[in-house]
């Protein structure tokens, strides 16, 4: 029995719509807001009747951070932060490794340093949502509301997150957008722009600087950028400005500086995860006052491990630690310590009232959690007590009742890195129940699609079907291991390769000499090698470093062919609407754009990238601003689309999705890294090998599907957020839309796989029986394998919900998940690629 084609596109409407739905009511129970303590704390809170809190240390503070500054940029051998090595040295200023908890990106990283919390994994989200509110700390304790309750006036300048997170709280600001990766220079300079007059000014006791210069370099050319030491010394420079006016100034005589950095990078510049050098960011605590700490410390140092300099503290530890030294309460949601190198600044006593203060607001919190343990306290007995709880009240009352200071601040210690232990590993409060429902929904809409196969409604060979299941539950089934969602490239590399071996086998079948699978063969090896992706061997050496990046000439020979290759295809797709001349024209418009944009972006970004006889060239067009570059690009290609589509009953239509495909090309190369551009020609050439090979619907659906995933991993992604790459999210964007950012950064990274959707779309139409029924095969045999895999994620983050790598490795997985199956399945596949071949057939 074969399905009728209606109820086939019936069943496939409604399974991805029930797909769709299953994966948002998944996201909303597995990533729900973290509940907190609402209002802002009191000195009476942590301090009995009549007692007064450890007197202030300073008056004001100025909190400068620094985007991305991971810790060997400020205490490493090849440091630019000369200075404030030297303050090191001297004395005055306390370095730290802060430790950044997953995910390591900036908004999650401001709300830790501010609150003392450890923000919830949905706010990876939410920091690129420009134009979201629903992440503002209005109502959640932080030290600068804390500042401003107490009457005091704080400015802020910089990165325009702060204003977001804290609105109505600054007197004076002037906010930058953080997504512009491509800005370098005026990001900062609008910064600094404002430092010297506000220096001089009386009227504010907080001031804010986040810089975020250095954190786009790291996203357009990695830590080891050319542009890296210069941007360090301009910020050693700031260091050095704001340092010497509070040496100088009355009025700033008083202040605390901190240098800090919201998170690190890793070998590609990218953040997000979880890597020593994503989690590594330095902390420098300066002033004058700080002498009569002693502390004799070296500068550059030797770290510890890759990234560890100094002590290594957590970064929730700077909000009771600044709050403290300001002599305001510490906030009520905090988990942090206070880092007791500055204890010497105080008295015995007041070090004593300093830890019980700590104590006091993490027992608090504990209280929230385990309402077992107010009656535990208030027992006041510690005989035969073995439970967690038990112990932890025990440890209080020790140190209240002990008559030694000494031993007092070992106790209260104690207390409280204990109870950071039991709330940092506690449980998220996950939605369980919507989770369950969000499985089930999943479920019923893989089995809409399984019906279909069932009643053998997908045409082709049943050694096929076989092969599908066989990849479709293998998998799904290595979704349950971390290593493997880890290293996730490896199982498409081993796939890629066993296809085309199959592909092989079936050539010699049909006595032809298998020349085009060795050749698919080879150019899957040489892929596979182009970037090192994972973790095991991120950064790894690999074909596109060190040797394309050692040998510029080679890298833009390989450039310039994949260009040319691009121009011969789209020249003879317009040819048959024009006549030559104009066909030809058409072409290289928008190839010699695209050409002298990236020309120009390597000059201004990587000109270690650049021979030395293309400098000359890319210097002159560096001089028009890339916006209008890529703009002209985008146009180009934009008229080129509208063209076809416009004047398609011209032409039989089975020239004009191999057009559209061309057109596609060269735009991905555009949104592509520089390296990565070859990458594409060699797709290309996989395309052009597949098409003479006379196969199946269902083996172009197996094929594209196939490719798709390994082109991913190829480009150098993976299922880590630091994987994401930036560096084309804002070509031709002159101001900030979230829309069209979305847009371009989606299309930057799942360039490979819009590629083959479009190359498996044109490899379909060379093969048409049915239009709609040949398209039809793709679409289940995709839908299939996304609703297979989307429901073993599901299944995966909900078993494993409280796996010590969930954070780090599933959730992450999940949010990539959720791109494959709602943008790139639903959007790319279906809409985009459906829309597509219904024009082209008819």
């Amino acid at each position: 029995m074969v399905v009728q084609p209606s109820l086939r596109w019936l069943r496939l409407a409604a399974g991805n719509i029930l797909l769709v739905l299953a994966v948002l009511v998944f996201a909303k129970a597995f990533f729900p807001y973290k509940p907190f303590l609402q209002g802002l704390a009191q000195h009476a809170d942590y301090h009995d009747g009549g007692e007064t809190p450890a007197p202030a240390q300073f008056e004001k503070i100025v909190f400068m951070l620094v985007d991305a500054l991971r810790s060997d940029f400020v205490f490493g051998d090849h440091s630019g932060f000369e200075y404030t090595q030297s303050l090191i040295r001297s004395g005055v200023a306390i370095p730290f490794t802060a430790h950044a908890t997953s995910p390591t990106i900036t908004m999650p990283k401001i709300k830790a340093l501010t609150t003392g919390s450890i923000p919830g994994f949905l706010d990876l989200i939410l920091n690129f949502a420009e134009s979201d509110t629903t992440s503002t700390l209005a109502t959640q304790d932080n030290w600068l509301a804390q500042i401003k309750q107490s009457g005091k006036k704080l400015i802020m300048f910089g990165d325009d997150t702060w204003l977001k997170l804290f609105p109505n709280i600054f007197e004076r600001t002037d906010g930058t957008v953080s997504f512009f990766v491509s800005d370098f220079t005026e990001v900062d300079n609008n910064v600094t722009r404002h430092v010297a007059p506000e220096l001089r000014q009386s009227d504010w006791d907080a001031m804010i600087l986040h810089y975020l210069g250095l954190d786009h370099i790291g996203h357009k050319t990695g830590p080891r950028s050319q542009h890296m030491i210069p941007k360090q010394h301009e910020m050693d420079g700031i260091v050095k400005q704001v340092y010497q006016a509070i040496e100088t100034s009355d009025h700033l005589r008083d202040t605390l500086f901190v240098l800090v950095g919201d998170h690190g990078m890793n070998d590609g510049g990218g953040h997000g995860g979880s890597s020593s050098g994503e989690t590594s960011a330095a902390l420098v605590f300066m002033s004058p006052k700080l002498k009569a700490l002693q502390s004799e410390y070296t500068a550059p140092a030797v770290p510890r491990d890759e990234f560890t300099y100094y002590r290594r503290i957590e970064q929730s530890d700077v909000a009771p630690t600044l709050t403290t030294l300001l002599g305001l309460p510490i906030p009520k949601n905090n988990l942090g310590l206070f880092i007791q190198d500055f204890l010497p600044l105080w008295n015995v006593d007041d070090q004593v009232k300093i830890l019980n203060t700590n104590g006091r607001e993490l027992s608090r919190l504990i209280s929230a959690s385990y309402s077992d343990f107010d009656k535990l306290l208030a027992e006041g007995k510690c005989n035969q007590k073995t439970g967690q709880l038990d112990k932890l009240a025990c440890t209080w009352h020790s140190a209240v009742l002990s008559p030694q200071p000494s031993e007092q601040m070992n106790l209260f210690s104690t207390f409280s890195g204990e109870c950071q232990d039991i709330l940092t590993s506690a449980a998220t409060n996950y939605d369980t129940d919507s989770m369950l429902i969000a499985i089930i929904i999943g479920s019923v809409s893989l089995l809409l699609f399984t019906t279909v196969w069932a009643v053998d409604g997908v045409p082709g060979s049943g050694f096929y079907k076989l092969l599908f299941w066989a990849l479709s539950l293998s998998y799904s089934g290595m979704m349950i291991a971390s290593s493997y969602v880890e290293e996730e490239q490896q199982y498409w590399y081993w796939a890629a390769s066993g296809w085309c071996i199959i592909l092989l086998i079936r050539e010699l079948q049909r006595n032809e000499s298998g020349s085009k699978s060795i050749i698919l063969l080879l150019l899957l090896r040489l892929t596979r090698r182009w970037n090192q992706t994972g973790q095991k061997h991120a950064g790894a050496p690999d074909i596109t470093n060190p040797f394309l990046t050692n040998n510029p000439t080679i890298l833009w020979t390989l450039v310039f062919f994949s260009y040319t290759d691009m121009f011969f295809r789209l020249k003879r797709s317009l040819s048959t609407r024009s006549s030559p001349i104009v066909g030809s024209v058409m072409a290289i418009s928008p190839i010699v754009a695209s050409i002298l944009f990236k020309l120009s972006m390597a000059a201004l970004d990587t000109r270690e990238l650049l021979p030395q006889f293309l400098t000359p060239l890319a210097d002159n067009f560096s001089k028009i601003p890339p916006v209008t570059q890529a703009q002209i690009v985008f146009s180009l290609l934009l008229l080129q689309t509208t063209y076809l589509l416009l004047s398609h009953h011209l032409t039989p239509s089975k020239k004009i999705i191999p057009a559209l495909h061309n057109i596609l090309t060269i735009f991905l190369a555009t949104q592509s890294r520089l390296t990565n551009i070859p990458l594409l020609w060699f797709s290309n050439v996989s395309l052009t090998l597949l098409d003479s090979m006379s196969l199946t619907p269902l083996q172009i659906s197996l094929t594209t599907l196939t490719l798709q995933h390994t082109t991913f991993f190829a480009l150098g992604n993976s299922n880590a957020i630091s994987s994401v790459d930036l560096s084309n999210a804002y070509n031709g964007v002159s101001t900030f839309n979230v829309f069209v950012v979305g847009v371009l950064t989606f299309v930057s990274n799942w360039a490979g796989p819009i590629l083959h959707t479009s190359g498996g779309i044109s490899l379909l139409f060379n093969n048409l029986g049915s239009v709609g029924n040949t398209y039809l095969t793709y679409a289940e045999i995709s839908s299939t394998f996304r609703a297979a895999a989307m429901l073993a994620v599901m299944v995966a983050c909900m078993v494993l919900r409280t796996h010590l790598f969930v954070w780090t490795v599933f959730s992450p997985k999940y949010l990539f998940a959720m791109m494959w199956t709602c943008v790139h399945h639903v959007i790319v596949d279906l809409v985009v690629a459906g829309g597509v071949f219904y024009i082209g057939g008819r």
